[in-house]
């Protein structure tokens, strides 16, 4: 192929990775160094109390924003280096807790508690997304041609849900006086609130981001079921093998570098949790790491957002994920390596 072709073909796929991807990403990492404030000053007013006689004033200092000629607010960006880091990290904080072996001290740091439940959300619903995913791609498999199109389309429902719909949802169906709710009071007999409590909460969250991605990955793996070598099967059927180990034995294997791909891809989606946080209201007890960014991004009082702090959050969670992923990238080079 010559290299104009190929630049043709390549070049708006790279123009359009700089300018979503890496630039941004490059001004986030440049952000969090780096902290931006307003510049205050201060000024005089006179308040007078109504009256025409007995009108009194009185003079006080009061200390506002300063503002350009478009009355837009004057800011200054100051070079902090690591700083931004530590007061997202709180270290002092945290070796404090864990020398007075105090969780619930770790606990009350927001980024130790964004990232123990993240961590905690990532790798619980892995191995149940992966085995969901696996089960019912071999329901869909085994399942009669008559029927097999629309068990496709039962399982895939809850993956076409918006994320934040589904969220919504099932916040909806146990929530108060919800249908699940009331159901499980009746059968229980007696009253609910799984709403009070944060491991409830995370249950909760856990069993939607299982029940909103386990069609996408039983998609795939049903895609690789077509490709099992049907010759293998047969001789391991006359070998004697049962379902369960021709399961393990041979369908697992044939399917684990889909598997490893599920994972990859659950795994960089998941650590990024943000959806259930919002649709299941959970800030109270339970927040991630990004919704800490997004926490300090909302503008407070001042209408001041902590751009800083957001950048190194979000760079930190960035670093959480590549970590989660040298796993998975190193035995997938190692069966590239083994292929050649």
């Amino acid at each position: 192929m010559k290299f104009k072709t190929f630049a043709a073909f390549v070049g708006p796929s790279i123009f359009l990775m700089l300018l979503f991807i890496a630039f941004p990403l490059i001004s986030v990492f440049w952000q969090s160094f780096n902290v931006t404030q307003p510049l205050y000053e201060q000024i005089e007013v006179e308040n007078c109390t109504p009256g025409f006689l007995t009108q009194t004033c009185e003079t006080e200092i009061q200390t506002r924003p300063m503002l350009d000629e478009n009355g837009d607010i004057i800011t200054r960006t100051d070079f902090v280096g690591l700083q931004s880091y530590r007061n997202v990290l709180e270290m002092e904080r945290f070796w404090t807790a864990v020398k007075d072996w105090s969780w619930s001290g770790i606990q009350s740091i927001d980024f130790w508690k964004a990232l123990r439940f993240t961590l905690m959300f990532t790798l619980v619903t892995l191995p149940l997304v992966v085995g969901f995913g696996l089960a019912i791609a071999l329901v869909i498999n085994n399942a009669a041609k008559m029927i097999r199109g629309p068990v496709i389309f039962l399982s895939l429902l809850p993956f076409i849900i918006t994320p934040v719909i589904g969220a919504l949802s099932i916040n909806w169906l146990f929530r108060g006086d919800g249908i699940l709710t009331a159901l499980l009071e009746w059968w229980l007999a007696r009253d609910l609130a799984l709403f009070a409590q944060a491991w409830t909460i995370e249950l909760m969250m856990m069993f939607y981001r299982v029940w909103h991605v386990a069609p996408f990955a039983a998609i795939i793996f049903y895609a690789g079921l077509q490709t099992v070598n049907q010759d293998s099967l047969e001789s391991a059927v006359i070998d004697g093998a049962n379902r369960w180990q021709r399961l393990r034995l041979i369908i697992v294997p044939h399917l684990m570098p889909l598997i490893i791909f599920v994972a990859m891809i659950h795994l960089m989606d998941t650590y990024r949790v943000f959806e259930e946080v919002v649709g299941f209201r959970s800030q109270g007890y339970v927040i991630s790491l990004q919704w800490l960014t997004y926490d300090f991004l909302t503008p407070n009082e001042a209408g001041i957002r902590s751009i800083s702090r957001a950048s190194a959050s979000a760079m930190l969670t960035m670093i959480g994920i590549a970590i989660l992923l040298v796993p998975l990238l190193k035995r997938t080079w190692r069966d590239h390596k083994g292929t050649h």
